[in-house]
């Protein structure tokens, strides 16, 4: 790639090669938008840059929504021909999917707490029913559809969002007698929520309301008291707030507020119920304070004070003492000096005590080059520890009763037999369960949940997904491989297919190149674990093989893994892609003709650059809600979330060679005029406050100028996650994999 601005061209460029479609409708546009080229430019560290597209951020403009607008209608024109076969990936989707079902019940308190959905409805019914005693630890096996004894309906989704487009959930927590729910919903798509308070007893809401709150508000022990964060202008969760139940808004309390822009910050309560904890992090750097649940109006304190680079969570647990008795402890999982994290256990701080002194905690879990520790979960009397290793996502139990207070402790892996697969915990509120619940999946095994008895050391079975249609797992193999970078780093490729579609040689290898697509992300440690879903069966049962490549950037090999995909290293995500591309082609599985690109968010930036990088390996591109305009989005500390980007991808504002570093990959400052771009379909949504629309509608515009076939759809009341309602993300789903199969040729 060059960093050099690209040239201005004029717009009797030839018309985008889209593939020639039917119109049945008479005022479908005939050719692609034009976006008008008005003059802006933005200078950095002497370099002067045009940008005759930065006119489309003003959201509020006639202009933009026409243009906009425009881009639908041609996208819908250019798709027209896949009308059919949308509509028959959405019905397998349904038809795949049991639309009546229910969670598995999760114990809290005195209640089994669930969702439900029914067919036909966009949302689920959250409600719950009774225990039988207090010793009654196993769900009850619930019939979708059949009335459950006891049901008390908590909230109705598709009631709150009757008469919306857009409706979404940010908090959900009931208090500890089981009296009362405070719940947060977001109608527009901007993750701003208003917050509520519902009177359990009558099913009435309290006068209680609080607008532009942000997600995850809690009640504090006891009920009186709610837990809540609002965000500041960039959009970044800067403020924990204290609400008495019954008092208005306006009265509410600031009890902790974090003026450095890097910071996000949130709000909890332990599972011990013993502190309200506040949480706040930077992509490098955390910190976490605690107030004693039994005075929600007193101080919180600090527990380490934060230091540079340093990450840490904290825990709280009992251990049993040597006497008999207990002792009170917060485990702490951290990386200072332990790149892959280490677990230790310290003292609670004392009431006007000053922070902790993390060097004088035990270790209990030691630093592994080849494990990365991503959390601890303390219950009553056993503690959970989430891991990562050999790129699976894994868990393991300690039970407190069987190791030493000093450590080191033996974490007990949870064992499952399948190659690939994922396995975490999924709901497990209560304290003294003796139980943990772990959900697991794999690309062939639907969502399975689990309870693990932690004395007997044995998985039993709750629930597997449902998938109808005689969906059988034998018809579909899964299997890992590696490609080498550029620097000779191997890099893991997941790949899932259906057996009887593609055809391996005696030797295991391929025999013939069939179509795939190749799903990538590769940033903020976040890793793309193998998991089962509903709707990739519509591409497997094309005969699309699945593969996910496991990029620097992520998570899934470790710490390192992520540093060495990130800032001045960003571009190792890319040519990782790249490489798992070419070792594909390579090893026979598809060709550049037969092979697309899929990726959102980040992961949009990444399809972007591969783009530019490599256009010739892909024959489409598939890029939702895209971060593509990321070097003019990284410059401006006054956009949603800029500042606390900067640990990820650099300051180019303040540092000239992240200027240079970040300019010579965007993929709009990029585009370029001398290849043939593949197919490229962009996805936005207009009220996104993660990565604006304007990033791709302004890439695509320039795109458009080089000749390149781009296909721009905006959904025009949504955010960042898309569409609200099942069905409506179903449909979705369906555009885009329609769209895939014909880039394929296989519509």
């Amino acid at each position: 790639m060059s960093d050099a601005t690209p040239e201005t061209v004029t717009p009797e460029l030839p018309t985008p090669a889209l593939p020639p479609t039917e119109p049945t409708d008479p005022t479908a546009p005939t050719a692609p938008p034009r976006a008008e080229r008005r003059p802006t430019t933005r200078t950095h560290h002497g370099d002067v840059v045009d940008d005759p597209y930065e006119w489309l951020r003003d959201k509020e403009s006639p202009d933009t929504l026409a243009y906009l607008e425009a881009e639908n209608a041609w996208t819908a024109a250019q798709t027209a021909h896949l009308d059919g076969l949308r509509e028959q990936i959405f019905t397998e989707i349904k038809d795949r999917t049991l639309e009546t079902d229910l969670s598995v019940p999760v114990r809290d308190g005195a209640w089994w707490y669930y969702s439900r959905t029914v067919e036909g409805q966009q949302y689920a019914i959250r409600a719950r029913a009774p225990i039988a005693d207090a010793g009654d630890w196993t769900p009850s096996v619930l019939e979708p559809g059949v009335p459950v004894p006891g049901e008390q309906v908590l909230l109705d989704e598709n009631v709150e969002a009757d008469g919306h487009d857009f409706f979404s959930l940010g908090s959900f927590d009931v208090s500890d007698d089981g009296g009362r729910l405070v719940y947060a919903v977001d109608t527009v798509g901007d993750e701003r929520y208003t917050l509520r308070v519902r009177d359990l007893t009558t099913g009435d809401d309290l006068a209680d309301e609080v607008n532009g709150t942000a997600g995850g508000a809690t009640f504090a022990p006891g009920g009186r008291y709610v837990f809540y964060t609002t965000v500041d202008d960039a959009w970044r969760p800067d403020r924990v707030w204290r609400h008495e139940v019954g008092s208005a808004a306006s009265d509410d309390v600031v009890v902790f507020a974090e003026p450095d822009d890097r910071y996000w910050v949130g709000v909890g309560v332990s599972r011990s119920r013993r502190f309200v904890q506040i949480e706040l992090g930077s992509k490098i750097t955390s910190e976490s304070l605690l107030l004693d649940a039994d005075d929600p109006t007193g101080e919180f304190r600090v527990v380490w004070e934060r230091r540079e680079g340093v990450e840490y969570t904290v825990e709280h647990a009992v251990l049993p003492s040597s006497d008999g008795g207990s002792r009170d402890v917060l485990v702490v999982t951290h990386n200072a000096g332990a790149e892959n994290f280490e677990v230790v256990l310290t003292d609670v701080p004392a009431p006007g005590a000053g922070p902790l002194d993390p060097a004088a905690a035990t270790v209990v879990v030691p630093h592994d080059d080849a494990t990365r520790v991503e959390g601890v979960d303390a219950f009553a009397g056993h503690v959970v520890v989430s891991f990562r290793r050999d790129a699976l996502q894994r868990v393991g139990v300690v039970r407190l009763d069987e190791v030493a207070p000093e450590g080191p402790w033996e974490v007990a892996d949870v064992a499952f037999d399948e190659p690939l697969f994922t396995a975490g915990l999924a709901g497990n509120p209560a304290w003294e369960q003796p139980h943990v619940r772990i959900g697991y999946t794999s690309f062939v095994t639907p969502g399975t949940v689990y309870d693990y008895d932690v004395v007997a050391r044995e998985l039993l079975l709750r629930k597997r997904q449902p998938v109808l249609g005689g969906y059988d797992p034998d018809d579909y193999a899964q299997s890992r491989e590696w490609a080498t970078a550029e620097d000779g780093t191997l890099v893991p490729i997941s790949l899932v297919w259906r057996k009887d579609a593609v055809g391996l040689d005696s030797s295991g290898m391929q025999a013939d190149p069939v179509p795939l697509e190749l799903y990538g992300y590769g940033s903020y440690e976040v890793s793309t674990d193998p998991s089962f879903a509903i709707s990739r069966l519509s591409l497997l049962d094309r005969g699309i093989v699945f593969a996910v490549a496991h990029v620097r950037g992520g998570g899934e090999m470790g710490r390192h893994w992520y540093e060495d995909g990130k800032t001045l290293h960003k571009k190792n995500t890319f040519t990782d892609f790249v490489a798992c591309a070419q070792h594909l082609v390579g090893a026979g599985w598809t060709t550049p003709e037969k092979m697309v690109a899929r990726g959102g968010s980040a992961g949009g930036l990444l399809m972007g650059a591969v783009a530019n990088l490599a256009p010739e390996l892909f024959a489409g591109v598939v890029a939702v809600v895209p971060f593509v305009d990321a070097l003019t989005s990284i410059l401006d500390p006054d956009l949603p979330l800029t500042v606390v980007e900067w640990d990820e991808w650099g300051n180019p504002l303040a540092d000239p060679e992240v200027y240079r570093y970040m300019k010579s990959y965007t993929p709009y400052e990029n585009v370029r005029d001398d290849v043939e771009y593949p197919r490229i379909l962009a996805i936005t949504s207009l009220n996104d406050t993660r990565v604006l629309y304007v990033e791709p509608a302004k890439w695509v515009a320039r795109l458009r100028d080089v000749g390149a076939p781009a296909l721009l759809k905006t959904e025009m009341s949504a955010g960042h996650g898309g569409v609200s309602g099942r069905y409506a993300r179903w449909k979705d789903v369906a555009f885009e994999d329609a769209w895939i199969v014909d880039v394929l040729g296989l519509a």
